[in-house]
This record gives structure tokens, C-alpha cells and sequence, in this order.
């Protein structure tokens, strides 16, 4: 299998507070493949953080988003000055262009890098 971490196309921006998101999120039982358990998601996500820029918040853009919860994501993304953001809940990150930054599905950021000389 051909691994696409790390690539110097792209860096992966990561705050303490969506670190921290992504370790509750993967420890659920749903996100889990069967037969493991959320001690065998925290090597895997131990590895994601150390090929990431820790990126420092300095501004709340609370409330921006419909779910609340996600405004930490935002804040990341603003702050790191990313022009897209891989996500799943495409519907739920639209209001970001208007910051200039755009949603894309992973498949299409997968197309994106295809795409680049």
C-alpha cells in the first residue's frame, strides 16, 4: 500500500483542541474497524499529530458555523491560513468560503493532488 503521509504537497494543521476532538471521536466504538479498541486508534492518531503543524488559536470565530462544535475546526483552519479543509460534512463547512477557504471531500482533495505538476 502506497502511503500519501507525509507529502510536502500539503501539511496537515492540527490545534490542541481538534487533537483532542479527533482522540473522542476515533476512541468511539462506530469509528472503529471490529475487533479493536480506542488503545489501538492512539498510535495511529499519535503519528497523524506528529506529521501535523501545531497550530496556535489566537481568534474565536464563535458563532460562525450551524454546529457549534465545529467552530474549533474553523478556527484551526483560519488560523493556519489553509485553503481547504478535508471533511466528510461538506454541507456543514459551505460557510467557510466565505473566508476563502474551500471544503472538499477527501476523494477530491485525493483528485486535487492528482492533479498538481
Amino acid at each position: 500500500m502506497l502511503s500519501l503521509l507525509p507529502d510536502s504537497r500539503f501539511q496537515i494543521a492540527l490545534s490542541v483542541a481538534l487533537y483532542t476532538e479527533w482522540q473522542d471521536v476515533m476512541s468511539r466504538s462506530e469509528h472503529l474497524p471490529p475487533g479493536m479498541g480506542p488503545d489501538d486508534a492512539r498510535p495511529f492518531l499519535r503519528y497523524l499529530a506528529s506529521l501535523a503543524h501545531l497550530q496556535a488559536v489566537h481568534y474565536l470565530w464563535r458563532p460562525f458555523l450551524r454546529d457549534p462544535d465545529d467552530d474549533m475546526v474553523l478556527e484551526c483552519v483560519v488560523a493556519s491560513g489553509s485553503r481547504y479543509l478535508v471533511t466528510h460534512k461538506l454541507r456543514d463547512f459551505q460557510k467557510i468560503t466565505e473566508l476563502g477557504v474551500q471544503p472538499v471531500t477527501s476523494a477530491e482533495f485525493l483528485q486535487l493532488l492528482r492533479s498538481e505538476p
